[in-house]
């Protein structure tokens, strides 16, 4: 299982939470981060999964994938970003 899904499962984050968060990050990026601090995650264990994130970016892609989603999606909103 992907760490990023799995931290959020130990966090008892509900697997309709955390598909609605990589829907999110999928659909609008910038959206993402006011879902995530929804999920009231302890600030020391958000800092862990963004440092995670940081440190291996492609995690997102596995997650994304692994739930089913198109990860094309982020692609066009980072180019609509950029």
């Amino acid at each position: 299982m992907n760490p990023i899904i799995q931290t959020l499962k130990d966090l008892n984050i509900s697997d309709e939470k955390i598909a609605e968060l990589f829907t999110t990050l999928t659909e609008n990026p910038t959206m993402a981060m006011s879902t995530i601090q929804s999920l009231g995650l302890p600030p020391e264990k958000l800092q862990g999964l963004m440092m995670l994130v940081m440190s291996n970016p492609a995690l997102i892609k596995e997650a994304v994938d692994e739930l089913g989603l198109d990860f094309s999606k982020v692609e066009s909103a980072k180019a609509k970003l950029g």
